[in-house]
Parts: structure tokens; sequence; C-alpha cells
């Protein structure tokens, strides 16, 4: 049984020897290309006389654009023509292959190793109509987006996702989370440091190591603010609650309870942390005041309650427990202490997590002994599967809650996948060397 199997782990595990691992994730899309919407990303016309930058930055939009699986770009080769203004747009050959928006732009350099990057993104259909009326006075209405800016060739990279940000919300009218990070753990079983905090880019580029150790390190989770970093260590050789600035690196223990002390999740105001201890006997969930460390036990009892979830209103929570014989996710009221069951499909269910409009759950469920990541509406009880793997686990929903980031098993190495909120788009994010485990979505960061 998967919960017992990690609560055993967190009550002695002990971690062997090993070597650094400087795996960079590399994503690979599975399924969903042809089902999202067809949209060109012209490669930007390179404007000066030297050596183009290392980042193409059409390149790295067209890439976020298909990752969100609700876009797919066409291939340049397959383009009919490669315009970099709105203005030299033949609309009429674009809409022709069902192309229903384009991106263009150009890039030139700039003293001071800097570059200057214009896009524009146009509107296909609005672009064909406003063709047949003729010209018009001031900035075209096909035009939805135009803007330019002076980059440091050290940020290109993040500019593309700031483009794809822009270009995201206006074609969907949903915020983009292309400029957030992940935080996950790399393990190396051939490196002297087998454990290690890591984080990166959503797409796996720039990847930092926070933290290596000997011992394993478990269930990071992000500050409302993207600055922190709380998760479980074993480097004392029993498990504590540590929070880590991902800016100064400066580390501080939370918490070094006897028994367990485990699943760090910050409250969404971040004043508060709810944890699992076991310190009078079996687990159950806490929440301790991160001003005062003043603790409250929110579930009671000699059953096993564990992995606790904030709603994104704080009023209430969402934790597993084996009260009714096998786990399965229950919801306490924090004001009453009403605690209800909230799942009724599959075998088992376990890892819950809100959605971010607090209406439903994304959950790990357990169907003849496979794990999938499932999505529960909290008002019908109705469940969705997502993934058809057999070892799933650990998700963790984007900010603007179109995907999900989770552990599956690939190749016969756990790798991290992700998978769209409707299941239609899948990929693995496998890394270079080792395995990757536990990831956790950063909130917004800009």
């Amino acid at each position: 049984m998967k919960i017992f199997t990690r609560i055993i782990i967190l009550m002695g595990l002990v971690a062997a020897s090993i070597s650094p691992a400087y795996a960079v994730l590399d994503i690979t899309i599975t399924q969903g290309i042809n089902s999202a919407r067809p949209i060109a990303v012209v490669p930007f016309q390179w404007q000066g006389t030297g050596a183009q930058p290392q980042t193409n930055v059409s390149d790295v939009v067209a890439s976020d654009l298909q990752r969100s699986g609700k876009f797919n770009p066409i291939d340049p080769k397959s383009m009919p023509q490669q315009p970099t203004a709105a203005n030299q747009i033949q609309f009429a050959s674009w809409s022709a292959m069902g192309v229903e928006a384009i991106v263009v732009g150009t890039i030139e350099p700039v003293p001071g190793d800097q570059y200057k990057v214009s896009f524009q993104l146009v509107d296909v259909l609005k672009g064909q109509l406003a063709s047949s009326e003729g010209p018009t006075v001031g900035s075209p209405a096909y035009v939805l987006d135009s803007r330019s800016a002076v980059v440091p060739a050290s940020k290109l990279r993040e500019y593309a996702h700031r483009i794809s940000d822009v270009v995201y919300q206006h074609l969907t009218g949903q915020r983009g989370a292309f400029l957030t990070r992940i935080a996950y753990v790399a393990v190396d079983s051939d490196s002297k440091y087998p454990y290690q905090l890591r984080v990166s880019d959503y797409d796996g580029y720039n990847e930092k190591v926070l933290l290596r150790s000997k011992e394993p390190l478990m269930s990071p989770s992000w500050s409302p603010d993207g600055s922190r970093l709380a998760y479980v260590s074993f480097e004392n050789q029993k498990s504590e609650i540590f929070i880590q600035n991902i800016y100064t690196q400066k580390r501080t223990k939370l918490t070094s309870f006897p028994g367990i002390n485990g699943a760090p999740r910050w409250s969404p105001d971040g004043k508060q942390m709810a944890m699992v201890l076991s310190k009078d006997g079996q687990p159950n969930v806490y929440v301790m005041n991160l001003a005062t460390h003043h603790l409250t036990q929110i579930t009671h009892g000699g059953n096993i309650n564990t992995e606790p979830a904030w709603s994104p209103d704080s009023k209430s929570m969402v934790f597993t427990s084996n009260r009714g014989g096998s786990p399965q996710i229950y919801q306490v009221n924090l004001n009453s202490g009403d605690i209800k069951r909230v799942s009724w499909e599959g075998d088992k269910n376990q890892e819950a997590v809100y959605t971010k409009d607090g209406k439903g759950l994304v959950l790990i469920t357990q169907i003849k002994g496979r794990y999938h990541i499932a999505r529960e509406d909290l008002k019908t009880y109705n469940m969705q599967i997502l993934t058809g793997a057999t070892l799933d686990q650990s998700a963790s929903v984007a900010p603007n809650n179109s995907m999900i980031i989770y552990s599956a098993v690939y190749q016969g190495r756990r790798v991290l996948a992700l998978v769209s909120m409707d299941g239609r788009f899948k990929a693995v994010l496998p890394a270079n060397q080792g395995d990757v485990q536990a990831p956790a979505w950063s909130p917004y960061l800009n």
C-alpha cells in the first residue's frame, strides 16, 4: 500500500552514498499535438551582421505554446511565407491552412551584449476581413499585440517566455505560466550525494542545485511568493522539515519532533504551514503558525492522516486517511473542524491537491493496482482519469490551472511528466542522469 510505504520511508529511510548528477530535463511530447489549435510562430528575422544569439526566441515561443497543450505551431518549412511584420502577411494563404494566429518578429543587436526584440501577434481571420475592406488608419485591429524591448543576451530566453505569456493570454483569456519554475528532487545512486534539491524553469532550463545530501530529501513545497521552499530532509538520520530561501540559500530548521516530520504545505497567505507529525503516536495533520511556532492539531485518532493540502481560500484542507479502511481523501472545514470524505471512485485515493479555482481536486487514484493522475469535481465527485501509466504520483498544478506536473515511470526510470488539465496533452521530462521525483510547480513569479 503506497501510503504506508511512504510512512515507512519517513520513519526509517537511511540513505546510501553517491555522486552529484547534473541532469537537465528534456521535454518529450508523447500525446496531444494534433488536437491543438494551429498557430504560426514565424522565425524572427535576424537584422544583425554578426552571429545570431544562441537563444532562438521564436523556437522557444513555439515550444512553450505547444507544451501548453492548447496550440500546435506549424513547421516553419510548411509556412506559405515568412513575414517579419503584420503588414507583410498574405492572410488568405494562412487561413487556407487553418492557422488562427501568427507571431512575427525581428531581432537586432544593441551595444553592450544586448538585443532589441520586436514582435507582433496577428489575428488571421480579422486580417482577412480587413484585407477585403481596404486600407486602415493607425494600428489595424488584427494586430492583437505589438511590443519591442531591449534585452540582455542572458535574458533572451526569459523574454521569449514573456512573449509566450502575452500570446497565450490574448488567445485563451487565461494568464500564461511560462515564466514559472519547478522544484524537484533528483536521485542518482551512483553519486556521492545521491539526493539533490533542484529548481529550474518550467521547461527544465536554467537548472540550479539548491542542496546536495547523502540522505533522502522529500516533499518540496513553494512559499506563495516563490522565494522559499519547505522540504523534508533526513540529513540528521531522522525526518526534519527545513525552509530554504532559493536566492540567499539560507536554511532554517522548522521542526524536529520525535517520529515523523513530513508533508509541509504553505498556507495561501504564507503565514502558516500544514504538516504531518507523529510526535504523539500516529501520524496526524497539524498547522504551525510560522511567526509563533504555535501548533494546532487538525486531525485526531489512531489512523494514518497525512498529505494535507490547503484550499485556495484557506477555509478548508484535504488530506489522506485510512480511517474508512483504505486510503481515501477527506476534507476538513478549518473553522468548524467538520470532516467529510470526498473521494468515492477508484479503489484507493491519495495525494490530493486543490485545483487553483478551488472547485476540484487533482489526486492519485489506484485502480486495479495501477496509480493514475485524476481530476475530481468537488460538487459532483465525478472523477476523470488523466493518465494511463502505472505508478504516477506527486501531482502539482500550474498556477494558471492549465497543466499538471507529476512523477512517473518512463522507459524504466522515474521522470517528471506533464498532462493538461483535460488530459489531451502529455509530455515527459526525463533527466540526463538518474531519476527525478517529487515535483512542485511554483506560483507566478512576475
